[in-house]
């Protein structure tokens, strides 16, 4: 009622749909705004293509304020169109037609004659209705605008797999080529998964006029749309302001991004289950107790427990492109070093669903939170078979002691059922597997209750560290092939090191020896002021 308070609306963490900064906690983005208007104001045409969740739509609508005082933003979501729409020529121009002229932002910006011409193409019934009419439009408007137009559009996979899209874009190409010659838009921009370069694997047939793309001409986008870690501060900063939680801001960036590498969707989703799910539950009376490590670990835990539109996507795209799980399977298991090379299709593939990211001129997965979502998923299908996961889901209970998860008694159970199940097995094999089985073995062990990670810079064909996470304390891990004695005391020398990066002076070691005269077992080894507790089978 007019005259009384505005009610205060009461910010939230957001996962679904585009941030609004009057109702999210948002990091900072001026800087990319700035950025990608600087390649609107050179006149670029270019694509912003990132995963799924990855902030496309928020940008993309915060730009479009950005820029709305010195451009006419026509801004399209092509997720608004049916797959009728799509259909005809004559279907299509209708259906962008009248979604333009539903924008309440253009109609003072659009004249007059444009309307009058948009809304003709509307009241037609005619089949002789085509692209060439509605960029006549489109053409007219670019020049009798008094800004220079902008068309931005979302979501344009969900057009990618038909042919009027793809005369579409030709026909933008060209405005683009003429555009010294003919008005056009000055800048386009298009947002999705798919590159435009990928749109070949859209099309069930892949006939060769459709493996073409009729978009080289766009610009590189360069901008970083992950979260730093003083980005993610900031965004808790402003929590901060409003919850007066007493949280160590920076130490919960750092962990969080430590767990997400900056993945929009992860960070926003550990952050709002932690303020709307830890706090207050269990242990976490308040949300002071709930900002602290052992609540981030907690919110680690639910997310990879939960079933998400962006998991579900992730899973989806490893069963339609087999090519491209055989290559996240090897890089995962095998311990084979992947050069990055984006001329590859399953790692182009695996970076564009956001699976990978190049790092040190290697492929590896993108982030903590998929590298264990992806591993569980592996592992999920042996677990129904697995002699090893049987065994220690029947004498899981007995690894648990007052709340505490017992590390050393793990490997020694582990020792004895590998030996009973696969000590006869071929060398070869077991290289292969034996860490998948210890990683079976430990799965129904934690799992409900903590997490594990495997950590990346380890990870290679002859060593690879998992750190397991369990109601707060954390255990280091080091899986090795045994190659002697001298390798081995370089191994425990490196996981010494190791301890200290997290101020731990507990260590474990699981040797796979497959000498012949080994001698299985556990021992602990004291090194300077360390104890290893190694374990060799």
């Amino acid at each position: 009622m007019k005259g009384e308070e505005e009610a205060v609306i009461e910010k939230v963490f957001n996962v679904s749909g585009s941030c609004m900064p009057e109702r999210h906690y948002m990091v900072d983005i001026e800087e990319r705004l700035k950025h990608i208007k600087r390649m609107v104001e050179k006149g670029d045409y270019f694509t912003i293509n990132r995963a799924r969740q990855y902030g496309k739509t928020t940008i993309l609508k915060a730009l479009g304020r950005y820029l709305k005082d010195e451009y006419t933003v026509i801004s399209l979501d092509f997720q608004k169109l049916s797959r009728r729409d799509f259909e005809t020529e004559e279907s299509f121009v209708q259906a962008v037609a009248r979604e333009i002229l539903k924008k309440t932002a253009l109609k003072k910006e659009m004249p007059d004659k444009i309307r009058e011409g948009l809304c003709g193409l509307l009241g037609r019934k005619d089949s002789s209705i085509g692209l060439a009419e509605l960029f006549g439009c489109f053409g007219s408007w670019c020049k009798e605008a008094e800004k220079p137009v902008v068309l931005a559009i979302d979501e344009i996979d969900n057009a990618a797999n038909n042919q009027v899209f793809l005369d579409f874009l030709s026909q933008l190409r060209s405005g683009y080529i003429d555009r010294d010659e003919e008005a056009a838009f000055w800048s386009v921009i298009l947002a999705g998964v798919y590159d435009i370069k990928n749109l070949k694997r859209k099309f069930v047939g892949e006939q060769e006029h459709k493996m073409n793309s009729p978009w080289n001409i766009a610009a590189d986008f360069l901008v970083d749309m992950s979260f730093s870690e003083e980005d993610i501060a900031g965004m808790l900063r402003c929590y901060e302001e409003d919850r007066k939680t007493g949280m160590d801001i920076m130490a919960m960036s750092k962990l969080i991004f430590s767990y997400t590498s900056g993945y929009p969707f992860l960070v926003s989703r550990i952050c709002k289950t932690v303020d709307e799910r830890i706090a207050g539950s269990g242990e976490y009376t308040g949300r002071g107790q709930a900002w602290t490590k052992a609540g981030i670990l907690e919110a680690v835990k639910l997310l990879l427990t939960e079933k998400n539109t962006l998991f579900e996507s992730l899973s989806g795209k490893l069963l339609e492109y087999p090519e491209l799980k055989a290559s996240i399977y090897s890089l995962l298991f095998n311990g084979n070093v992947i050069p990055y090379n984006p001329l590859s299709e399953s790692i182009d593939m695996a970076e564009m669903f956001g699976l990978i990211k190049k790092y040190q001129g290697n492929a590896v997965v993108s982030n903590r939170i998929f590298e264990t979502l992806l591993y569980n998923y592996f592992l999920g299908e042996e677990i129904m078979g697995s002699g090893i996961y049987k065994a220690a889901l029947w004498d899981k209970n007995q690894y648990i002691q007052n709340g505490h998860l017992n590390m050393e008694l793990i490997l020694r159970k582990f020792v004895q059922h590998f030996e009973e199940l696969y000590g006869g097995l071929e060398e070869g094999f077991l290289e292969e597997a034996g860490w998948r089985y210890f990683l079976l073995y430990l799965k129904p062990i934690i799992n409900g209750v903590g997490n594990y990670y495997i950590e990346a810079r380890t990870r290679n064909m002859e060593r690879t560290d998992v750190i397991v996470d369990y109601r707060g304390e954390q255990f280091v891990v080091e899986l090795k092939i045994w190659r002697g004695n001298a390798y081995k005391e370089r191994g425990e020398r490196q996981l010494s090191d190791y301890l200290d990066y997290y101020h731990l002076r507990k260590g474990y070691m699981l040797s796979f020896n497959f000498n012949k005269n080994k001698l299985p077992g556990v021992k602990e080894i004291r090194l300077g002021d360390k104890v290893l507790v190694e374990a060799v089978v």
